[in-house]
This record gives structure tokens, C-alpha cells and sequence, in this order.
């Protein structure tokens, strides 16, 4: 990356930074409520961190009440995804014209009436129109609860309060299963959105009471709108949310659609780029890419994005398939993984105060990639036992990567990047999960077909031993009254079923491997985040 003529100084001397150091000095009048405004904003992230995968167990019923395909169903999910991923590198500039506690509240009351339209919805179309909707509130709940704490909180207390927020991030994406198929099987599918207006309301009421008042710059101020540069990033995160969402329903670049979304997504973020590096005040302050911690740690979240959203889009899908789990067996087999998140934050965060943040990142990738493995030996023989402690696992390496991640990528940087940071590394981390999810689809798929032909392939060559196997089975099939034929048609029938059940566990297996290697691949760049400094965890952000 090009280094800036003049860069900004990080330090008066050479020293490494501590994190998280430039936060500009300590306020005179500190909030007394700390926690209060942690637990506000927190509740407002949870909203949005569930509701990513609170749907998917539910669209079954969702198309079933509504009259639509699969295709067009899937369109509830993918309206919000879209929506999130382009209003999260605005939220720094959204924050600084409207002010943060405003556009926090704001985004808060966005999303709860957004919630009650999906919740009333009479149409498919008014149900994407208001997922889209929540979309938007949603991302600026997530950027802006992680930016408010960081500004929060004292440079002792960051670690423990990013914890916090953590658990989250970590436990949300598995407790929506869990909470979706409760309220789906026994209640109804409206209820997954209706169950966010009391959390929604009692939100708002706190984060009013507690989060403490700043004034908004005005437009003149921070340079007017960049119409054009929020024009270009509808157009090309859109795009390409869209592309990902979308690809597999629609056959990938089989689709003249698709295709079209790749080339919008191509020309689109290119111009953007250029457009907001030469802007005088960019609505998205690219310039924070010259941070060396930044740039290197939200590589990396992307593939934490992949590996936490990638695993989670796999297990259930293995189970549902391969095990035949209801909705609701699939989210409590998940849910102890979203409590081991819980109860690994607050040791990480202890720890990060001691231990060498890469060390933690190293060991938390190493402890992740062994779960990975693990989960990579299923079989059709797995239950639920066998599952258990590869997802406990997961969720221990997870929090032991997200933490010190967080903590080195964000806070070394001076407070003035602080909100515009954490929107794109959140971004990241989204686009990470989706990319992940569209891969993994796609390897799934074609290393199933793979297996299936070698295996076919492996049966015709063992014909004597299928004909054993099917001199066995068709005399059941004709003593219940099926004539000869029927009997060997029906038997062939279940072979080629346990065929293509293998074929499935095979490429399940392949998934978890690539999985593993891609954290592998990726541990180097822990190594441009810095080396701290004898006083405590530290980091270079370096330009």
C-alpha cells in the first residue's frame, strides 16, 4: 500500500503503541453509567446480530403462508443482508452529521418499526420492503455500539467492555436458530420479529437515558453530501451482496442476472475507490486504510467472518439433512456453543491484559482449525454427542481469535478514525460471512457430484458385490407383494441412496477441511499487527 506523504503521528517517540493508545486524552467528566450505555448499545447489536439468522429456520413456513417460491422467498434474507452491507461504511458519516446518540436512537426506532411491518406483513413484497428497512437500522446498530464503547470506555477497561460486545457478535448467530425454530415450531413465524419490539423499546428507553449527548457537525461543516460516492457504494455493495446471496438460486454466472451483478459490483467499487481517496470529505474516510493494523486485521476478520458464519451455515444444513433435525433440534444442538462465548469472553479479555495479542490470535486459530478438523470427520452414524465439543471448541477458538483481533486492529488508532474503522472492519467481517456461505454452497455441491461419480464409479466395478447386496434386499421387497421386478427396482433404489448419502458426508468433510486450511493460510498476517510492549498488550499500528 502506498504510504501517505506526510503521515499523521502516531507517538512522539518510536515506541510501540499500547491499546488502545491516540484515543485523545481522558475526559475530564467520565460517563458514570459505563455499563448502562454498554448494556443499551449491546442490546441494540444483539437485535441486529440475530436477526441475520433468526429467518432461515423459517422460511419454509414463511413461503408456505405467503404463496411464494424458494427463489423469491429467499429474498427476505437477502433484502437485509444487502441493506446491512451498504449502510455500514456510512456510519461514521451518518453519525457525525446527525450526531452518534441520535443516529444510535434513530437506527433503534428504524429497526423495531421495521420489525412490527414484518411481523404484520400481508405480502411478500411488503415483507422484503421491510426487511430492507431493518437491514439498514441494523447495520448502523452494530458499527456504531462497537465505535460508541471503544469511546467509552478508558484504555484499561477497553478490553473487558470489547469482550462484552464480543459475546454478541459470537453467540448471536447461534442463538438465532435456537430462538427461530422455538418460536417458529410453537408459536408461529410472525413471532421471530415481534419478539424485537420489547427488546427494541426497552433500548431506546436506555440508550435516551444513558448514552451521553453529542452535537452534530453540519453539512457545511463536513463538506456537504457525497451524493455521488453513496451512489457508487449502493450500486457495487449492493451488487455484490446481491451476487452472493443470489448466485446459487440462480445458477451462479449461468444467469444473464448474476452476471450482470458482477460487472455492476466490478465497475461500480472501482469507481468508488477512486472517487473517495480524491474527495476532500468522502462519506466513507478510506484514508483509515493506512494503518497497517487495520488494513491486515480486517483480512483477517473476513476470515473469521467465513469460518464463524461458514460453520454455522454447514451444521445446520448437515444436520437437517444428513441427521433430520426439525428447525428446532438443529438450534438447541447449537445454543451450548452460543453459552461457551459467553463464559470464554471474560478469560480472554483477562488474558489479553498479559498475553501477547498475537500469541492469543495464533493460539485462538490453532484451537479453531482443530475443532474444524474434527467436525471434518462426520458420518452418518453422527449424533448429537459427537457434535458437542467440536462446536465448544469452535466457540472458544473463536473468541480467543475475535478479541485481540478487535483490540489490535481498532485500538491502536488515533479516536478521530475510531468510527470509521470499526464500520469497515464490521463490514468486513459481514462480507466475510457471506462470501464464506456462497463458497462453501458451491463447494459443497460440486464436491458431492465429485464423490457421487467415484463412488458409482466404485460400485459398478465391485458389480458382484452389488448384486450380493442386491440378491439380499429384493426378496423383502417381494414378500411384502412387489413382483420381481419392482423388488430389484426398489432395492437399487436404496443403494443408490446410501450412494449418495456418502457422497454428501463426503463433501461435508471436504468443506471443514478447506475450512482449516484457509485459518492456516491466514496466520502470517498476525504478524503485521505489531509487537507489544513490555507494559501490557500493545501494537504498532503502523502506516
Amino acid at each position: 500500500m502506498t504510504q501517505p506523504a506526510n503521515p499523521p503521528p502516531l507517538a512522539s517517540s518510536p515506541r510501540l503503541l499500547s491499546i488502545p493508545t491516540d484515543l485523545g486524552p481522558e475526559p475530564r467528566t467520565r460517563p458514570v453509567n459505563k455499563w448502562a450505555i454498554a448494556i443499551a448499545v449491546a442490546l441494540g447489536a444483539l437485535l441486529e446480530v440475530v436477526d441475520t439468522s433468526i429467518v432461515n429456520v423459517a422460511l419454509t413456513d414463511i413461503q408456505a403462508a405467503l404463496g411464494a417460491s424458494l427463489s423469491e422467498v429467499s429474498w427476505v434474507v437477502s433484502s437485509y443482508a444487502v441493506a446491512n452491507v451498504i449502510i455500514l461504511p456510512m456510519t461514521a458519516w451518518l453519525g457525525q452529521r446527525f450526531g452518534k446518540k441520535r443516529y444510535f436512537i434513530f437506527s433503534l426506532i428504524a429497526f423495531t418499526v421495521s420489525s412490527v411491518m414484518c411481523g404484520t406483513a400481508q405480502s411478500l413484497s411488503t415483507l422484503i420492503v421491510a426487511r430492507a428497512i431493518q437491514g439498514l437500522g441494523g447495520g448502523g446498530l452494530l458499527a456504531k455500539a462497537q465505535s460508541i464503547l471503544f469511546e467509552t470506555f478508558p484504555k484499561n477497561e477497553q478490553a473487558m467492555a470489547q469482550g462484552f460486545f464480543g459475546v454478541i457478535v459470537i453467540a448471536g448467530p447461534a442463538i438465532g436458530p435456537t430462538l427461530g425454530g422455538y418460536l417458529t415450531t410453537n408459536v408461529g413465524w410472525r413471532w421471530i420479529f415481534f419478539i424485537n419490539i420489547p427488546v427494541g423499546i426497552a433500548a431506546v428507553f436506555m440508550c435516551a437515558t444513558f448514552l451521553v449527548p453529542d452535537e452534530p457537525r453540519s453539512a457545511r461543516a463536513i463538506g456537504g453530501i457525497d451524493w455521488a460516492g453513496i451512489a457508487l457504494l449502493t450500486a457495487g455493495l449492493g451488487a455484490l451482496q446481491t451476487l452472493l446471496e443470489e448466485g446459487q438460486q440462480d445458477d451462479w454466472f449461468e444467469s444473464s442476472f448474476i452476471r450482470g451483478c458482477l460487472a455492476i459490483a466490478v465497475v461500480s467499487l472501482a469507481a468508488f475507490v477512486i472517487r473517495e481517496m480524491t474527495a476532500d470529505h468522502p462519506v466513507v474516510d478510506l484514508r483509515v486504510l493506512r494503518y497497517r493494523s487495520l488494513w491486515s486485521g480486517s483480512i483477517i476478520s473476513v476470515v473469521i467472518g467465513m469460518a464463524l458464519y461458514g460453520a454455522l451455515f454447514a451444521i445446520p444444513i448437515f444436520a437437517q439433512s444428513i441427521l433430520r433435525f426439525t428447525a428446532e433440534d438443529t438450534g438447541w444442538l447449537l445454543f451450548p456453543s452460543a453459552l461457551t462465548a459467553g463464559f470464554a469472553f471474560p478469560i480472554a479479555a483477562r488474558l489479553l491484559a498479559r498475553v501477547d495479542p498475537r500469541v492469543m490470535l495464533a493460539g485462538g486459530a490453532l484451537v479453531l482449525t482443530t475443532a474444524v478438523i474434527q467436525l471434518a470427520h462426520l458420518s452418518p452414524q453422527t449424533g448429537t454427542a459427537d457434535l458437542f465439543w467440536p462446536l465448544i471448541l469452535r466457540s472458544f477458538g473463536t473468541v480467543f481469535m475475535f478479541l485481540p483481533l478487535t483490540m489490535a486492529t481498532i485500538g491502536p488508532l488515533p479516536k478521530k478514525d475510531v468510527a470509521a474503522a470499526t464500520g469497515f472492519f464490521s463490514l468486513t467481517r459481514q462480507m466475510g460471512g457471506s462470501i464464506g456461505v456462497a463458497i462453501l454452497t458451491v463447494f459443497l455441491q460440486r464436491r458431492e457430484a465429485f464423490h457421487r461419480t467415484v463412488l458409482i464409479e466404485k460400485v459398478v466395478q465391485g458389480s458382484a458385490y452389488v448384486e450380493q447386496r442386491l440378491g439380499l434386499m429384493a426378496p423383502a421387497f417381494s414378500s411384502n407383494g412387489a413382483d420381481a421386478l419392482a423388488a430389484h427396482q426398489k432395492a437399487v433404489g436404496i443403494l443408490d441412496g446410501a450412494v449418495s448419502l456418502q457422497a454428501a458426508v463426503m463433501s461435508f468433510g471436504d468443506t471443514f477441511w478447506a475450512t482449516a486450511a484457509l485459518i492456516l493460510a491466514t496466520l502470517p498476517l498476525v504478524l503485521l499487527l505489531g509487537k507489544p510492549s513490555k507494559g501490557g498488550p500493545a501494537i504498532d499500528a503502523g502506516h
